[in-house]
């Protein structure tokens, strides 16, 4: 069963092949997306974003930690001089502001997450519509991603990243103009 399936599909995709051999030439290409992305100016742009604000969240919670161990080195230190109801809000004050530390650091990490995959879809599509353009002006049959279309080999003209980068770069710079 799956023979002859491979066989009906093969025979379809020469027929489909064959029948375009005239009227354009079969030229396929592919593009490495990660390597736009971490090549690009606009993919430069949006990590060095996400780098900054990771930067300040980070600063916000090291100072929170800060705060949290001054507490803990306090009731540490007065501990035996305090009235037990007094350590006991302490104790408490001290647990509510690490989970407070905690749940801001599950905060931060789901705002950097969201604010990642948004540049990355912005950017996926951007690149996309630029891709199916500059392929449909060159003439090409197919443009695969590299990565996710498992390409083991593929000559070096076929390799069209540099030229999606490069197009994309120029497309940025007329955006900003």
């Amino acid at each position: 069963m799956s023979r002859s399936l491979v066989v009906i599909l093969g025979a379809l995709l020469a027929i489909l092949v064959g029948g375009q051999a005239g009227a354009q030439a079969n030229r396929i290409g592919f593009v490495d997306v990660q390597k736009v992305f971490a090549r690009s100016a606009a993919g430069l742009a949006a990590r060095e974003q996400l780098e900054k604000e990771k930067a300040s969240m980070q600063r916000e919670v090291d100072q929170r930690q800060g705060e949290i161990e001054k507490l803990r080195e306090e009731l540490e230190k007065k501990a035996l001089l305090l009235s037990p109801e007094v350590k006991k809000e302490r104790e408490e004050t001290l647990q509510r502001r690490v989970r407070d530390l905690r749940r801001l650091v599950d905060d931060f990490q789901k705002d950097l997450d969201k604010k990642e995959q948004e540049i990355t879809q912005r950017i996926l599509q951007e690149v996309a519509k630029l891709i199916e353009r500059h392929g449909k002006e060159k003439g090409y049959l197919l443009i695969l991603e590299k990565r996710s279309a498992g390409v083991i080999h593929a000559d070096g003209d076929a390799d069209l990243t540099d030229e999606v980068i490069k197009l994309y770069d120029q497309e940025k710079a007329r955006e900003k103009k």
